[in-house]
């Protein structure tokens, strides 16, 4: 929407569009339709199925895998290469399922706005699509309905519209059809409604300015297009297969290199690279990085989080920053009065959102509200003057409203203390109303009260401060003196600073016969109303948990300053000495000077969807990883573009829900402290997984270096070290995967990952495992090659697979001894350790298996030499974790 429409009048914008007050004809209506298109927001062609299948081996670790497998064909490994294929393709299924979310964005954004309209086409009334819509067509909007298009107001009666979806912004807006002054951006215009947003109340006139791709909500669904984040794990694993594909060509160069050099034949040289680098390329690693990762997904859906990508789990445990979106996740949006202030006496109001239970208190003590007049006085007056009705919606379990939020608030506060709009107006009619009118700035009623006209009016404080001349103290009519009206004013200045939003009431007893706006005067002043949208309860506690683990939690939002940081104060997020950056101060700024000011701002105010990219890009480019949660369409790019995306299950939209990694199904911020820890226990799974899996290959690699340099035959065969990469490694790396979460994972910051998932206490582990192998097994082979060296291979396969079977045992800690950890903690160790042992013993004992892998019986003596040697790499780990501690 380019053209300043809310600039120009009414009857200037309908001249410009060549339209008219009856419409358009149908013919022009059908020729502008095949001029501007349908009013469908744009859309991504769709990959096919085949397509997404086939980006799912787009990684340098598939590619390893792929050339791996195609060798080991080569050398006539079969099964082995059936294997590693079965791997690729399990995960390229589970990637293909994944994929896809701005696709499924911009498609559950269509549906978000899929409505019907009432038109004038030939100065007839006509319902139809909205994807039918074009500009110049004149809309008749009615309460209740969704707005199908940007359309220029032209005719308002009390016309509101809730704008929270587009901008954040958790009050409604009055519509009027007056000319303004250029000014703010987009969700700003009082004369403009937008497409997606929802009439709560009045009715009107419009004409459609906008449709399609050029509306508000459009130009959204184009960003959302463009952006594209990597999730962090995703990046971790690329970077590893870089430093695979390095070492493998490294190790495989110095290996052949070397064994040429003392006399090996070529085609065994050739033969021990290609295994040695199947061996140290971790053919099990995606599978048991999916099943870690869908470990935690299980036990996240168990904590009604849902996650719609498997790796966005572990991203949230990386995560440095959670920035929070108000309205709708620190908030319910939900407005509720917290506050009432009559006979110069502050209540307090408890209670949780459209809830229509809760407590009142007064200097911290809880009252019953039958002792205090004038507080019952105010929750009359608040069902008089409410148009608004409160429902429980059985199916979504909560609280629902019809009308304005405004005198909901005020349904809802006469509800707890104990009246019934139904039960009053029985005994006290409605004779007159004056509906709310932004010019006039309230709203009036006449009821009968005991034979006369009873006037209530709920309304701008200023207004009714105007229009009273007395004030009900201690149920008595007294002058409202020039000091009087002055404490008032400081009243409503002190809750308005508290991020309230002030709502005044006054009656006239004994009113005239008629109500005109002419008539409202002479009132006595009653009181005030502190409204504020609800508080989530358990969003202080999980600010202050992820505060505790070492993440930094910030506040984003469209409503105003003192309203956000009001709020932000509330729940623990805004301290004393934060600042708070609002959306014109961030556009002044280069991102070098707003990546700067991020160090000491906990609150961003009066921000739209570009001031919320520009921050996530701003923390990102400090080497942040940032979490958003939201609910609204406003919050779906930033969704997109933070490393992770939370939106609210039952109160978000749905263009939220697909435009993020996980949805909480119960709108419950603590889970997404619970998906923190889950993400902590995951990346520390596959840390051991990774420890062991390199540890074992490490070992494989030094023993053949080893006997290289010392002049020996090699230790190990290429099929042996294909079944101890396949067998004895992929039972217990599964096993592993399943280690039960460990404690104090919240305890503190959490280490950022080295981009490779190593780091270098796990090289120093590696390395020292490693070296304990080599030289256990060419101690060993040394013994036995001379005499026989089918028996010399045996005893080295079975001594390697030997210590893999202890240091898979090893890898559960880096710093607690095996022998304080409970051993059937993870069964399903214990289960892969008995059957990787008796798998070996089946290579050993069985003529196949002595065939395929050039093995030979082993006897009790035998055994008695290798598993003391096996058992020393307990022994040297249990060393260095006793010097760790």
């Amino acid at each position: 929407m380019s053209t300043p429409w809310h600039t120009k009048s009414s009857a200037a914008v309908i001249e410009e569009l060549r339209s008219g007050e009856r419409g358009l004809s149908t013919a022009e209506a059908k020729l502008r339709l095949a001029h501007y298109g349908r009013n469908t927001l744009p859309e991504a062609k769709a990959d096919s199925i085949f397509t997404i299948f086939l980006r799912q081996f787009q990684s340098p670790l598939i590619y390893i895998l792929v050339a791996a497998s195609i060798v080991v064909f080569v050398i006539g490994e079969v099964v082995d290469g059936s294997i590693i294929l079965a791997v690729l393709l399990f995960n390229a299924v589970v990637g293909t399922i994944q994929e896809g979310k701005a696709q499924n964005t911009l498609h559950a954004l269509k549906k978000f706005v899929e409505t019907k309209a009432t038109a004038l086409r030939d100065d007839t009334e006509v319902i139809i699509s909205d994807t039918e819509l074009v500009p110049g067509d004149i809309l008749i909007l009615q309460e209740g309905e969704k707005v199908p298009a940007d359309m220029r107001v032209i005719v308002s009666n009390n016309l509101t519209v809730d704008e929270a979806a587009l901008t954040g912004e958790s009050e409604p807006v009055h519509k009027t059809s007056e000319r303004e002054v250029d000014g703010e951006t987009v969700g700003h215009y009082t004369n403009i409604v937008y497409k997606g947003t929802s009439i709560v109340s009045g009715n009107g006139r419009a004409v459609v300015v906008a449709t399609g791709s050029e509306t508000s909500i459009g130009a959204i669904a184009s960003k959302i297009v463009i952006v594209h984040t990597e999730i962090p794990l995703k990046a971790n694993i690329r970077y590893l297969s870089r430093l695979i594909i390095a070492t493998v060509a490294i190790i495989s160069a110095v290996i052949f290199t070397l064994g040429i050099a003392v006399g090996k034949p070529v085609a065994d040289m050739f033969a021990t690279i290609v295994s040695l680098s199947v061996s140290i390329v971790p053919e099990g690693l995606p599978i048991v990085v999916t099943l870690i990762l869908a470990m935690g997904v299980w036990r996240m859906s168990k904590r009604n989080a849902l996650v719609k990508k498997l790796q966005a789990v572990e991203a949230l445990g990386q995560a440095s920053v959670i920035a929070v979106d108000k309205t709708g996740t620190i908030t319910k949006n939900e407005l509720v009065i917290q506050k009432v202030y009559v006979g110069e006496q502050m209540f307090d109001v408890r209670g949780v959102g459209y809830e229509p239970t809760g407590s009142i208190s007064l200097h911290g003590h809880e009252i019953s509200a039958a002792n205090h007049s004038e507080l019952l006085l105010a929750g009359k007056i608040g069902a008089f003057c409410a148009n608004a009705r409160v429902m429980y919606d059985e199916e979504a379990k909560r609280w629902r409203i019809t009308g304005d939020p405004t005198e909901a608030a005020m349904l809802v506060l006469s509800q707890k203390l104990g009246f019934h709009k139904e039960d009053l107006e029985r005994e006290s009619p409605v004779i007159a109303e004056i509906p709310f009118d932004y010019r006039l700035k309230y709203h009036a009623l006449f009821h009968n009260v005991a034979g006369k006209n009873f006037l209530t009016t709920v309304g701008a404080p200023e207004v009714i401060l105007e229009l009273s001349e007395t004030i009900l103290l201690d149920g008595k009519r007294k002058a409202l003196t020039p000091a009087g009206r002055k404490n008032l004013e400081s009243v409503f200045h002190h809750m308005s600073q508290e991020g309230l939003r002030v709502v005044a009431f006054a009656i006239d007893p004994d009113a005239g016969k008629t109500l005109k706006p002419e008539t409202v005067r002479n009132l006595a002043f009653v009181g005030f109303y502190g409204m504020k949208d609800a508080t989530r309860p358990e969003a202080a506690l999980a600010v202050k948990i992820a505060e505790s683990a070492g993440v930094r939690v910030v506040m984003i939002t469209g409503d105003h300053k003192i309203t956000a940081q009001a709020i932000a104060k509330e729940i623990g997020i805004w301290r004393e000495g934060d600042e708070v950056l609002t959306g014109p101060e961030i556009d002044g700024m280069s991102d070098a000077e707003l990546s700067e000011r991020l160090k000491t701002v906990s609150v961003f105010a009066r921000v739209h969807p570009e001031h919320k990219m520009r921050i996530i890009g701003a923390y990102r480019a400090q080497g942040e990883v940032v979490a958003m949660t939201g609910d609204g369409v406003n919050d779906a790019p930033s969704l997109v573009a933070a490393d992770l995306g939370v939106a609210m299950g039952n109160i978000g939209t749905e263009v939220a829900k697909e435009a993020s990694d996980i949805v909480l199904l119960d709108d419950n911020l603590e889970s997404i402290v619970s998906a923190i820890e889950e993400g902590r226990s995951i990346y520390n799974t596959i840390k051991k997984v990774v420890l062991y899996l390199f540890s074992t290959s490490m070992g494989e690699v030094f023993a053949i270096i080893g006997a290289l340099i010392l002049g020996y035959p090699l230790p190990i065969l290429a099929a042996q070290i294909i079944w101890l990469n396949f067998v004895t490694d992929g039972f217990l790396d599964v096993s592993l995967a399943m280690e039960p979460k460990e404690k104090h994972l919240l305890d503190g910051k959490f280490e950022k990952p080295n981009k490779y998932l190593v780091d270098t206490l796990m090289v120093q582990r590696m390395a020292l495992m490693a070296v304990v192998m080599a030289i256990g097994t060419l101690y060993l082979f040394n013994h036995y090659y001379e005499a026989d060296l089918a028996k010399a291979w045996t005893i080295s396969l079975t001594v390697l697979a030997a210590f893999q079977w202890f240091n898979a045992w090893n890898c559960r800690s880096d710093s607690k001894s095996i022998f304080k950890m409970n051993p059937f903690s993870n069964t399903y160790l214990v289960g892969a350790t008995v059957l990787v042992i008796l798998l070996q013993l089946l290579a050993i004992y069985t003529p196949v298996m002595n065939t395929f892998l050039k093995t030979v019986p082993l006897t009790l003596s035998d055994w008695m030499a290798i598993v003391p040697v096996a058992v020393s790499i307990v022994l040297v780990e249990e060393i260095r974790k006793l010097l760790y501690r």
